[in-house]
């Protein structure tokens, strides 16, 4: 009893490294998704960074 647990927490420790990029995935997934839908509705997304124009002079 006390080897299968033992057993049973070595692949919940080998697994999990491999899930946390699975959820990260999942999450950039779901942004780019809430962005299209945005956009579609009329929302703009601005970045905040700018390049400066040059006036004519």
């Amino acid at each position: 009893m006390r080897k299968k647990s033992i057993i049973h927490m070595i692949v919940i420790i080998v697994i999990l490294p491999f899930l946390s990029g699975c959820w990260t995935l999942a999450a950039v997934g779901a942004g780019a998704y809430g962005g299209y839908k945005m956009k579609e509705h009329g929302y703009t997304l601005q970045n905040p960074i700018t390049k400066e124009k040059k006036s004519k002079q």
